[in-house]
């Protein structure tokens, strides 16, 4: 409640006392979800394997089509008026994965292991309406880096179908850590800036292969037992699912049977600049050198942005100010790979690192023109963007994306063609109040 001084005066009416209350909407966030939980028998249902040729992965999923990393979804086009889906025993229970039809509104669910769920019925808003998005979509994200699912069968009405979709014809990845997979953001990976940058350009494909706590250095790192530079060529994240089910032998992501990134943005390093974790300076450039030249071998037409770190706030006498982290050794990546000199080297491939056995073939004779670009936060967030647990707020990650999506398009020439639905969730927030 705020109260106004008494002397104040309403642009309304007269009044020597107002009150108002701030208020989201008026009234308080949902956060029990609808138990969307069926008994598959009593539907007459159409059934489709999780291998169906109409169903688009989107991410990094394996061969048994379990989810990994930050925000994996999966897109279908549908006939009829129900969409159910048959989740399997690799499933984390109670899960939260968002899912929508059309442009509509993300909806939420909590997901059973080993349950079926109907996510889409005839009381589903939006269901009737067949334009201007034809035919009818169901798109579904899981919110949480750490938890996943997994598909064993989907189901549409009887007599209705499933319909394989295009894909987008722009492709981004980002590579990074806790600040890309959304940690401590409402809806984690779905109010992370990595997603929030994907969805808010419009008409793109995306993955995000980012997981807190990992270093770009390979080593281990706040319990991950590998960096990114190794953990990004496997399918599988580093996180306990993955062990448990992997060990320490994960499968390789097949590069060769996926369409290659246009774009690849990098975030990391805030855990290589941890003295807990012990990394040096030339021990993170290495690394980092080797990690684009990675990503460049496997899709040598990509452009590559290395993000500048922001490393929290801190009071400094009566102000405050943004920590540093890696800001020499950042920049001096970008000058390698745009120096002279490395652009006109003939990109012979070196001999094989018999200890790097999971690096794919090497490609020589690759670009000679510049493909490293620097994108830096400097200036975006304040320290109020940050929360009590050192990671950006929801405004913090919007605030990323925005940047960044702007970065793309005056950059590359990217149209923003999100143009209408929602990207992020839960942000229709405002004061109700005139006169206080």
């Amino acid at each position: 409640m705020w109260f106004s001084k008494p002397w104040a005066v309403s642009l309304c009416c007269l009044s020597s006392l107002i009150s108002a209350t701030i208020l989201q909407n008026g009234q308080v966030r949902v956060t029990e979800y609808p138990n969307t939980v069926t008994e598959a028998n009593s539907h007459k249902w159409k059934t489709y394997p999780a291998n169906a040729v109409e169903l688009s992965y989107k991410g990094r999923w394996d061969d048994d089509h379990t989810s990994w990393w930050s925000v994996p979804g999966l897109k279908f086009g549908f006939t009829g008026k129900e969409v159910g889906i048959t989740f399997g025993p690799q499933t984390s229970n109670g899960v939260l994965v968002a899912y929508r039809i059309n442009g509509e509104d993300w909806q939420f669910s909590n997901i059973t292991t080993n349950a079926t769920h109907l996510l889409v019925s005839p009381t589903t808003e939006g269901v009737d309406l067949t334009s201007p998005i034809s035919p009818s979509t169901f798109e579904l994200r899981v919110t949480n880096w750490a938890y996943g699912v997994q598909v064993k069968s989907v189901h549409v009405a009887a007599g209705a179908s499933l319909i394989k979709l295009k894909d987008y014809n722009r492709r981004i990845e980002v590579i990074g850590d806790s600040l890309s997979s959304g940690m401590y953001g409402t809806y984690e990976g779905l109010s992370s800036y990595a997603y929030g940058l994907a969805a808010g350009l419009g008409d793109t494909e995306y993955a995000v292969t980012a997981y807190p706590g990992i270093c770009l250095t390979d080593q281990e790192c706040w319990g991950n037992p590998r960096g990114q530079t190794y953990q990004w060529y496997h399918t599988s994240d580093t996180g306990g699912r993955a062990t448990n089910i992997y060990g320490t032998n994960p499968p390789l992501w097949d590069f060769s049977k996926h369409p290659a990134a246009d774009i690849v943005v990098i975030n990391l390093g805030t855990n290589d600049n941890n003295t807990a974790n012990n990394v040096t300076n030339e021990d993170y450039y290495n690394s980092y050198v080797e990690l684009v030249e990675g990503v460049h071998n496997v899709w040598p037409k990509a452009q590559i942005i290395i993000s500048a770190l922001w490393n929290g706030f801190g009071k400094e006498g009566n102000t405050y100010v943004q920590g540093p982290a890696f800001v020499t050794e950042i920049w001096d990546v970008y000058k390698h790979f745009n120096s002279p000199s490395y652009l006109s080297s003939p990109h012979k491939c070196p001999p094989r690192n018999p200890l790097k056995w999971w690096l794919p073939p090497c490609k020589p004779g690759r670009p000679n023109e510049p493909f490293v670009h620097y994108f830096n936060t400097t200036g975006i967030l304040q320290h109020n963007d940050i929360g009590p647990l050192w990671h950006p707020t929801d405004v913090g990650y919007i605030k990323v994306a925005s940047h960044l999506m702007q970065y793309i398009n005056l950059k590359f020439g990217w149209e923003l063609r999100a143009t209408g639905p929602e990207v992020f969730h839960d942000t229709l927030y405002w004061n109700d109040q005139d006169s206080y």
